[in-house]
């Protein structure tokens, strides 16, 4: 086999079809912002700043003007648009993160991502259930709490269970993962292996009130995450915030997932001083979330894998 692949990778996997087809998709989730008055923007794909998260990894790139990152989310610097007054906004944007690879994942992805000034992760449901049913043509989306999915399908307290509970449960499921220890690694194995794959069958479900250590960037109050999850038929397909706005917790958060790299033997990355910067000038209170756009498609059209809805995978770019 040749360096390229072979004779034959030239071609897309996607069909001619299926592009025409995501064109429509894309083409429908543009006129819905526009009815709403929500303005499309587009930020940097290089990025002077990486990820902090200690599950993501930033691909690195080497310039002219020095190290830069491939950026795993249009996030931060949508949010400084925000602190400079833009109102609510939206972007379709190329995303990358490295290691991610497989039927529902492409190193090189496409995400939609929008901010709402004023709304919080409640208000921002309703609109998102509002675009699924247009693109996807479901109905209203069931919602739960993360407390009363773990308590109604596995019979235990998330907020309160300890790690020996937490153990226990997985090994009644037949889940054993040496050297996990931390608390929240259990209620990630938990919530992806028994409770993930059964949600949003037949209609989205949306899961909402996670425990502070998977907060990201959302607000923290009555010792619960103000964030929530969207699930279609078994797929995580976007992930909302009522988004934290005070820069001191903000940065303290980014210090914490430094401290964690460190310990978990991750690579080092800087900081975004210029979303820090706009914090403290004064985020608007808003909400947010992040779709992936691959994944809708293929719901969409019933697709088995990413690469039946993109035209060129990582293993033909």
């Amino acid at each position: 086999m040749s360096p390229d692949g072979g004779p034959q990778t030239w071609r897309p996997t996607a069909s001619v079809e299926a592009l025409r087809r995501r064109a429509q998709i894309l083409s429908r989730i543009r006129a819905f912002f526009e009815r709403r008055g929500v303005l499309e923007v587009e930020t940097p794909i290089l990025s002077a700043a990486a990820v902090t998260d200690l599950h993501l990894t930033s691909v690195a790139c080497t310039t002219a003007g020095g190290r830069r990152w491939l950026r795993t989310s249009p996030e931060l610097a949508m949010k400084r648009l925000l602190a400079a007054g833009s109102g609510p906004i939206y972007e379709i944007a190329k995303a990358f993160r490295d290691g991610e690879a497989g039927r529902w994942h492409n190193p090189e992805f496409t995400i939609l991502e929008w901010y709402r000034p004023g709304f919080d992760h409640h208000r921002l449901m309703d609109e998102m259930d509002e675009l699924l049913g247009e693109v996807l043509g479901v109905g209203p989306a069931e919602r739960t709490s993360y407390g009363t999915l773990f308590e109604r399908d596995l019979g235990l307290d998330p907020h309160r269970a300890t790690v020996e509970r937490l153990r226990a449960v997985a090994a009644e499921h037949g889940l054993d993962v040496a050297g996990l220890e931390e608390r929240d690694g259990w209620l990630q194995l938990l919530a992806s292996h028994l409770l993930e794959p059964s949600l949003g069958r037949g209609r989205p479900t949306f899961v909402h009130g996670f425990p502070p250590a998977q907060a990201a960037l959302a607000r923290v109050r009555d010792g619960v995450a103000e964030r929530f999850e969207v699930y279609v038929e078994g797929v995580e397909l976007a992930n909302g915030f009522h988004e934290l706005t005070d820069p001191v917790e903000q940065r303290q958060r980014f210090t914490a997932d430094l401290e964690r790299r460190r310990t978990n033997g991750r690579p080092e990355v800087p900081v975004d001083a210029r979303f820090l910067a706009a914090l403290a000038s004064g985020l608007p209170a808003c909400a947010g979330v992040a779709l992936g756009v691959d994944r809708l498609v293929m719901l969409a059209l019933g697709a088995s894998s990413i690469a039946e809805v993109t035209s060129f995978p990582s293993d033909r770019a």
